[in-house]
């Protein structure tokens, strides 16, 4: 599934070169629900779409650009969803192909946001009574919903 493999540990053993650094992940409470307190409380802007960027109304979630966050974790708490990862390693295995939905996703690049969200398509049809779970229940919901 995942480019670019190293040996890193943790959780996954193997996991992509890029996704190591990693400090935060948006998961499918946010799926539909894009609630933008976390993009109010943080200070550098790495949370997209915002609702003044013209890809918010596309956009299925939210995405943390990797390389924007300095790991404050002020959007964790914000999250009225509890959508927010703290780590690769605190995220649901139910929930991992939305990491590699964080790493690619770059707002401003058509190519990179289209592949982000195909991603996310791809973990709805997979689990096709997802949104039939309220957003704030889907975090606590067992792996095979």
């Amino acid at each position: 599934m995942f480019q670019g493999l190293e040996q890193t540990g943790g959780l996954w053993g193997v996991i992509p070169r890029r996704l190591a650094s990693m400090p935060f992940i948006i998961t499918d409470p946010c799926i539909e629900t894009k609630d933008t307190a976390c993009v109010d409380v943080c200070p550098v802007d790495c949370i997209h779409p915002r609702k003044d960027e013209p890809e918010f109304a596309q956009a299925t979630m939210l995405y943390i650009h990797p390389e924007e966050c300095i790991d404050c974790g002020a959007c964790v708490p914000a999250c009225p969803v509890a959508a927010i990862y703290d780590s690769i390693d605190a995220t649901p295995s139910n929930q991992n192909d939305l990491i590699e939905a964080n790493a690619v996703y770059r707002n401003g690049d058509p190519a990179l946001m289209a592949q982000a969200e195909e991603i996310v398509k791809a973990h709805l049809a997979a689990q096709p009574a997802l949104m039939a779970i309220p957003a704030a229940e889907r975090q606590a919901a067992p792996a095979s919903h």
